[in-house]
């Protein structure tokens, strides 16, 4: 990984968490520390000259946070409320990236602040910060509403088809679907957001 943030980018290849689906993913990070930008492409190949990135998203004013799951896995909570879960190979790599994306954050944020003041205001970085703080929880209850189906789904016929389960499978997957409607009202502004600044990230 080339990592150095006196220089005008670095990069290196992370797993990103897509969806309970797709999982993790291996992808290529590539930070431009003088635009202030993290930028990920399918791969390290897929970035020759003018090539669109997979997904961007501004590192001012942006909250990195390593997570308490494990050593070497990490969040990018971005001032715009987009999150990035990603995975570094061990903990000194996770340490690295989260110093390095720090120190980019931090510059461009204070070069907002003194060049054009205002940044959202506090009221509505605190939303922001809670709209992180959901999709966090509701990635957290995608996996467990996909745990409890394969644990009742593996537990043979005779489980499988006890009245009580079917209720709590069918219980779970409808407040997960009720959860998912709500979180995409929440998200409403935020995609407006990402319109008018032509910053997006996709799903993979």
């Amino acid at each position: 990984m080339d990592l150095h943030t006196k220089q005008r980018q670095f990069s290196g290849q992370l797993y990103k968490y897509t969806n309970v689906m797709k999982g993790w993913q291996y992808r290529y990070f590539l930070v431009d520390a003088n635009a202030g930008l993290l930028h990920y492409y399918l791969c390290e190949g897929e970035k020759p000259d003018g090539t669109v990135p997979r997904g961007s998203v501004h590192l001012a004013g942006a909250v990195i946070c390593p997570s308490d799951e494990d050593s070497k896995t990490f969040t990018v909570n971005c001032a715009s409320g987009d999150m990035l879960k990603l995975r570094a190979t061990d903990a000194r790599a996770r340490q690295e990236w989260v110093n390095g994306l720090r120190a980019v954050a931090e510059s461009h944020t204070k070069s907002i602040s003194a060049n054009s003041p205002p940044l959202p205001p506090r009221e509505h970085l605190a939303v922001l910060d809670a709209l992180g703080c959901v999709r966090s929880q509701l990635q957290q209850t995608e996996q467990a509403d996909s745990a409890l189906c394969r644990t009742i789904e593996s537990a043979g016929s005779k489980f499988f088809i006890d009245p009580n389960l079917l209720l709590l499978k069918a219980t779970s997957a409808a407040s997960l679907h009720c959860l998912t409607q709500c979180m995409s009202i929440l998200q409403r502004n935020q995609h407006a957001q990402q319109a008018r600044t032509g910053f997006v990230i996709d799903d993979d």
